[in-house]
């Protein structure tokens, strides 16, 4: 049972702030939420000690202290800086932790490319103007959904995340 909710919000939260982001340019606080409610509820029952339990939160604490302040300084959404939080919370304080951030930065990094070549390709924009999405995608004016390299990210470092080795170890002795 705690395998298979594990198994089923962590990635679901991420691919649906993913799509959320790319698709209205918000990612809704509920998602966070569930996520940070659902590691506090879940941690315990997979025989995690109290102090690494401890350091998971020590993790989101810092990771929001630092986005809090990119946030206050208009570089990164609101929305952005919750999720990163949450999913600091499900790595921990540990080398997953450091992976998210790389791949994050560099998925982040290759999503503002081609987002900024969709923005200058007049060609797609003429055809993209009729869908909402594809629009704002376009509009300068408008930010990168960068909630779409955080769900990536999340997801492709999840199953080395202390969670997923749990989840996976006990599958497969099963």
């Amino acid at each position: 049972m705690i395998e298979a909710a594990i198994l089923i919000v962590f990635p679901f939260a991420m691919a649906f702030a993913a799509m959320s982001d790319l698709l209205s340019m918000t990612i809704q606080n509920r998602v966070s939420i569930i996520l940070i409610a659902a590691f506090a509820a879940l941690a315990p029952f997979t025989g995690m000690g109290w102090d690494v339990y401890a350091m998971h939160f020590a993790a989101g604490a810092v990771v929001l202290c630092a986005t809090f302040g990119l946030f206050a300084a208009g570089i990164m959404g609101g929305g952005d800086a919750k999720l990163m939080t949450a999913t600091a919370i499900w790595m921990g304080w540990n080398v997953e932790l450091a992976s998210y951030f790389i791949s994050l930065s560099l998925i982040g990094g290759l999503l503002a490319i081609a987002i900024l070549k969709y923005r200058s390709s007049t060609v797609t924009l003429a055809y993209a103007s009729r869908i909402g999405f594809l629009r704002r995608l376009g509009d300068a004016k408008e930010g990168v959904p960068y909630g779409l390299a955080l769900g990536l990210a999340g997801l492709l470092i999840f199953p080395s995340s202390p969670l997923g080795i749990w989840v996976i170890d006990r599958l497969a002795t099963v």
